[in-house]
């Protein structure tokens, strides 16, 4: 059991390292610290700020919580992530870097990937003069039905 858990440890290490050297960022203790809980068993996360912050704890990487706010910024800044704003409160940061929509679970506060056929635009967004498109952002808010 301790051998497969180490190995699962080197791999979340190497998958951190290589994330982090692909946008060029410093592997810092605490951006590889927070880098192997985002991508290092391969899978997509949607998180908050705080979460993030609960989780480094729970796995011995003390940081504080404007490092792991600067750090997901720099993660944003440098492409490896993108923050999505559900609200005038609550922002998730998302591993995933395509453009897809989110479905927003209103009872509690999940967001995950929507298939990308969730939404169908019917054509190009007009745009005012002098702008270009950056990105789309869809996030598709749920209830469960009672």
């Amino acid at each position: 059991m301790q051998a497969a858990q180490a190995l699962d440890g080197r791999q979340a290490r190497t998958r951190a390292v290589a994330w982090l050297a692909g946008a060029r960022l410093r592997p810092t203790r605490q951006r590889l610290a927070l880098a192997e809980l985002l991508v290092g068993d391969g899978r997509n996360r949607h998180v908050t700020a705080e979460g993030l912050h609960e989780a480094a704890h729970r796995h011995d990487a003390p940081v504080s919580l404007a490092t792991v706010y600067n750090t997901l910024r720099a993660f944003c800044d440098a492409g490896l992530m993108h923050e999505v704003t559900v609200d005038g409160t609550r922002s998730y940061f998302d591993t995933r870097t395509d453009d897809h929509p989110h479905y927003y679970w209103e009872e509690d506060g999940r967001l995950t990937d929507a298939p990308n056929n969730a939404v169908v635009l019917a054509g190009e967004p007009i745009l005012p003069a002098g702008a270009e498109l950056s990105r789309i952002d869809v996030v598709i808010r749920l209830r469960r039905r009672d």
